[in-house]
């Protein structure tokens, strides 16, 4: 059995924790820390710099593949994700683009590499609206949230139900050029494409951190807040429309669900509740349904908000 890899501490050397992955030397540039850090620790880096410690551990510990804590300091990880937006939308995404032309400069233009290159500015504008909505929208609404502003007409759950990487049409550009664009000697254009794969790489990880620890520690906030609310107007209503869609659903749903919020897959609820594999595919397309939620990471933050699991049962590597 492989075992886990110990996660990373405030007592680590920042440059150790590069050396192993060089990836975290883009982590710690987008929490606003310098190079030229020497020998210090984490912890002492950290301080130098005014980055929020855990937080700033609890990335590097995910970005590489380690065990890392869920409770984040919200204003620090938001000031990371629109770090990363500025770097996908102002540099690397352009960056890409330039290479691009680069590569076809003294080729005959045709109306294949035109057509490419308009996949790549729509793909470009799509993650733009997606990450600007982000940043507009639901980091105000977070921003909001931190002040004691709660809202009703939304709840971070809502979002993570269509809640994507943005990396399946970029895939698809890169396979096209790789399979049928015929060039030969193109040096600029292969550089391309391994940016495009390090791109890819780079949206899935930012994902990642996004679904596992900014939408869970949100939903977190949203909860505090309504039991602090409860607590100032005891005569207030509960949430009607979150009574309905509980009352709504079966025992078995609420089980099935349960399952699905601790990392199982459909073999192992199977397994579990004695039932076939095709009967969970029913009720997990009943519940997805019913709630309108598609994802195991939506179903998995309705099932946290709403009281069917704890979210200190829950695994953060899954």
């Amino acid at each position: 059995m492989e075992q886990q890899m110990k996660a990373f501490s405030g007592a680590d050397r920042l440059r150790n924790l590069i050396d192993e992955n060089s990836d975290l030397m883009m982590v710690a540039a987008r929490f606003g820390i310098s190079l030229g850090f020497g020998d210090k620790t984490v912890k002492e880096v950290c301080a130098d710099e005014g980055v929020d410690a855990r937080t700033f551990l609890a990335v590097c510990n995910l970005v590489s593949g380690r065990p890392y804590s869920i409770e984040v300091s919200l204003p620090s990880l938001m000031c990371y994700l629109r770090s990363a937006h500025s770097y996908f939308l102002e540099f690397l995404l352009p960056s890409i683009r330039r290479k691009l032309l680069l590569a076809i400069s003294g080729l005959p233009i045709d109306d294949v590499m035109l057509q490419l290159l308009k996949f790549f500015d729509d793909y470009c504008a799509g993650v733009r609206r997606h990450m600007e909505h982000e940043n507009d929208s639901i980091f105000s609404y977070v921003d909001r949230l931190l002040q004691g502003e709660g809202t009703e007409e939304f709840r971070i759950a809502d979002y993570s139900v269509g809640h994507t990487s943005m990396t399946e049409k970029l895939d698809e550009l890169k396979d096209i050029f790789i399979r049928h664009y015929h060039v030969k000697n193109n040096l600029v254009l292969v550089s391309a494409l391994n940016d495009i794969i390090a791109c890819n790489a780079d949206l899935c990880s930012h994902c990642e951190i996004e679904d596992r620890m900014f939408m869970p520690a949100v939903g977190r906030l949203e909860q505090s807040l309504k039991l602090k609310e409860r607590e100032v107007k005891p005569e207030a209503n509960g949430d009607d429309e979150t009574d309905s869609l509980l009352d709504s659903m079966t025992d078995r749903e609420k089980e099935i669900l349960r399952c699905v919020a601790y990392g199982m897959q459909n073999k192992e609820i199977a397994e579990k509740l004695f039932i076939s594999v095709n009967t969970v595919t029913t009720y997990r397309r009943n519940i997805s349904a019913k709630l309108n939620i598609h994802s195991a990471a939506g179903l998995t933050v309705f099932a946290i908000l709403h009281g069917l699991v704890d979210i200190n049962d829950i695994d953060p590597h899954l």
